[in-house]
């Protein structure tokens, strides 16, 4: 009975679930850990579970295990098809004095760090390829935050992304221009604009 609402909760959410969810509805999280003891479903993570049916979906996984994460920078230009590189090390912006257990796994991660004030600018959703919801920053803060980085960023790839969404159909320069006064790089997204357009 308890597995089948569980695997029910899996279905809903995307094959990942989170032990206090099945907590919530009154579930012991034994029951957790007999599922993936049979194999029906695989612990990822402290507390957090996917189902053996489903496709291991890595950004939802990090956004989990880092809640405050948001998606930036090249991990953001490839979201938003302003790159067709697939990144090798995951980029996520997270606000400063934030904690997180997988700052240390520098291989897979980097991370940047944000004034509070300034942390939500531009937050958006995107969708993975496996069709799970995901959230990032928009195309004007992300090519902002790399304009404000390429030091840190492969500087080729930056300048091919920046010229790419000079290029788009939708791109919204007033937005655009609005982030780099907020950031105060205004003067060097308008040389970008000005050398790229």
């Amino acid at each position: 009975m308890n597995n089948d609402l569980i695997l029910e909760l899996f279905q809903k959410n995307n094959g990942i679930l989170e032990a206090k969810q099945v907590s919530e509805l009154g579930i012991d999280n034994k029951v957790l850990q007999r599922m993936a003891e049979k194999g029906q479903i695989e612990r990822i993570g402290k507390g957090l579970y996917l189902d053996a049916n489903y496709m291991e979906d890595e950004y939802v996984i990090v956004q989990y295990r880092c809640t405050k994460g948001v998606f930036s920078h090249e991990t953001a230009l490839f979201f938003h098809d302003l790159s067709d590189r697939t990144p090798f090390q995951l980029m996520m912006t997270i606000p400063a004095g934030y904690n997180t257990r997988i700052l240390k796994e520098t291989e897979k991660y980097k991370f940047f760090y944000c004034k509070k004030d300034t942390y939500e600018i531009g937050i958006t959703q995107g969708k993975t390829a496996y069709g799970n919801r995901i959230v990032l920053y928009d195309k004007e803060r992300t090519i902002c935050d790399c304009i404000r980085k390429r030091d840190k960023l492969d500087a080729d790839l930056v300048v091919m992304s920046v010229k790419k969404y000079m290029k788009e159909q939708g791109a919204d320069f007033a937005k655009l221009l609005k982030y780099a006064e907020i950031f105060n790089i205004k003067e060097k997204v308008k040389q970008y604009m000005e050398v790229l357009a």
